[in-house]
């Protein structure tokens, strides 16, 4: 987390209030707001944000808490009104940042947070994070919605952060999950079958919620000084290693961004994540996976996959692509730069920085899952051969490579559980493809990197939709069930094989929630 610490602060005592906790309020004071508080949905021109108030939720209560990141926090669990949105304590000033965007592919100007509103930034022994409540309330960003959030989503956000933070993933947090007492209406697959749902609240948290959009808005409108301004109060704030006081300053920054979203991406093609909407403004400036909505994770090995029914007809945002797409965003970012550059040129040097940085983690990535002591080009082969293998007969992802981490000679009946059908195993081209890499081994593959590269749990649509059933009828247990199981993802965990390490049950192949989500979920 690139923060600044100011070392000479005192910071809470361990697990105390919010009201202890040291706030600060950077971003307002250093870049241009609103000049009107609240309001209805509208345009706000040469504006980073505007200042809101949280909705009161009838009855909020707090079901779900993160004690690993409350801890960084120094925070103790409670104050449900506060984390639902229903009040605010001394040090707190709430806003909703302005960004724009490119949304599948196309720009679609104001965005901004329509359903999340900012807290503060809180000082922290090991840097400053950002409060954020997501479904909170009406925004002037919300446009024709109502800025609030459902249980389901906001059980998915919440258990995703944590489980991709344990995943070594980078990643925004999340602190707490808060029901609001009242029910909202909602249109899931946006089919015209609205129903009722209970609202949710999630405090998620970041080192700053900055997003490629934030810089593009002023970009796009001309808006050369509030574009400087942000950009000196996001990289004095933020990158203090860096300065942005010439094109080198610059060059070398955005290069960082560059290299960082490289590793992330990286990191979704290790463990089988797709992101399902990564649109510009879904693009975090720290390199951080954000915003969880439609997003899921491989259970058949498919790169043309995406959980996102929105993008259904062209799949932009499929598993197999995301490295492509990582590089078009950044690219959107580098033009909306170039303003401030007297050689914006140069800015071709930043997509040479993100390719050279995915190159090098995507060749260790394949290196640590196949248990490699080093990369070599002749590897290349190798994973190709692999990659066609498991698209051949439908094979589960995370399975088939815990299994391979511990395999005792090259013989595919070892891994045959990793097969939906197993009588569609492609027996002689598998054992040949394990003769092959049991070869470039010696028969001794690095098992120490396959089993930290390799998890044997991760959270599964059909395993957080499991949860959202139960607490939709009161039930959390299995909500910290996961919570719980995803803190260790590497580890084996007996007694919980049976339950969680097993692939997609047949009910979950084509239910909502498990194979086909929206931007509602």
């Amino acid at each position: 987390m690139h923060t600044q610490v100011d070392s000479a602060r005192e910071y809470p005592s361990p697990m105390g209030p919010l009201a202890s906790l040291k706030w600060s309020q950077r971003f307002l004071e250093q870049t241009p707001g609103d000049e009107v508080s609240d309001g209805p949905s509208r345009q706000v021109p040469g504006a980073c944000w505007s200042k809101v108030t949280p909705f009161a939720a009838p009855n909020p209560t707090i079901h779900l808490w993160s004690e690993n990141i409350a801890e960084t926090l120094g925070l103790s669990r409670g104050e449900d009104e506060v984390l639902a949105g229903g009040s605010v304590v001394e040090g707190m000033q709430p806003y909703a940042q302005r960004y724009g965007g490119h949304q599948f592919g196309n720009w679609a100007g104001q965005l901004g947070d329509g359903r999340a509103i900012t807290l503060g930034e809180v000082l922290t022994p090991t840097g400053v994070l950002e409060l954020q409540l997501k479904g909170a309330g009406h925004t002037p960003y919300s446009r024709f919605a109502d800025g609030k959030a459902v249980l389901r989503s906001s059980i998915r956000e919440f258990l995703c952060s944590e489980a991709m933070h344990h995943l070594g993933v980078p990643t925004t947090r999340a602190l707490s999950l808060a029901t609001t007492g009242e029910s909202i209406v909602r249109d899931v697959m946006y089919n015209g079958n609205p129903s009722e749902e209970p609202g949710a609240v999630v405090c998620r948290v970041a080192p700053s919620f900055l997003r490629f959009g934030s810089f593009q808005i002023h970009s796009s409108t001309g808006d050369k000084e509030t574009l400087k301004t942000l950009v000196e109060h996001t990289v004095t704030t933020h990158f203090p290693s860096h300065s942005c006081a010439d094109d080198d300053g610059l060059i070398a920054w955005l290069s960082h961004i560059a290299e960082e979203t490289a590793l992330m991406v990286s990191h979704w093609m290790r463990v089988g994540f797709v992101h399902g909407v990564m649109n510009t403004d879904n693009m975090s400036i720290h390199s951080l996976t954000i915003d969880y909505g439609p997003y899921g994770w491989l259970e058949d090995y498919n790169p043309g996959w995406t959980p996102n029914t929105t993008d259904s007809s062209t799949r932009r945002y499929r598993y197999g692509q995301q490295p492509q797409i990582a590089a078009w965003n950044l690219a959107r970012l580098l033009e909306a730069m170039v303003p401030l550059m007297e050689t914006p040129e140069r800015l071709h040097d930043v997509l040479t920085a993100y390719t050279d940085s995915f190159d090098h983690h995507h060749n260790k990535m394949w290196a640590d899952k196949l248990g490699l002591d080093t990369f070599l080009e002749t590897d290349e082969e190798l994973i190709r051969n692999l990659n066609s293998l498991l698209q051949e007969v439908e094979t589960d992802m995370t399975i088939f490579f815990r299994l391979l981490s511990s395999i005792e000679s090259p013989d595919i009946s070892a891994l045959q559980s990793a097969f939906y059908d197993e009588s569609t195993i492609p027996i002689q081209a598998w054992n040949d493809w394990l003769e092959a890499w049991w070869n470039r081994v010696d028969g001794q593959p690095n098992r120490e990197r396959m089993l930290q590269a390799n998890p044997k749990y991760v959270l599964r649509n059909w395993m957080a939709q499991l949860a959202i059933d139960a607490a939709e009828k009161g039930d959390y247990s299995v909500c910290e069930s996961l919570l719980k199981l995803l803190e260790n993802p590497y580890d084996e965990q007996p007694g919980h094989e049976l339950e969680w390490f097993q692939k997609r049950p047949e009910w979950a192949r084509h239910r909502i929630g498990c194979s086909m989500l929206s931007c509602s979920s």
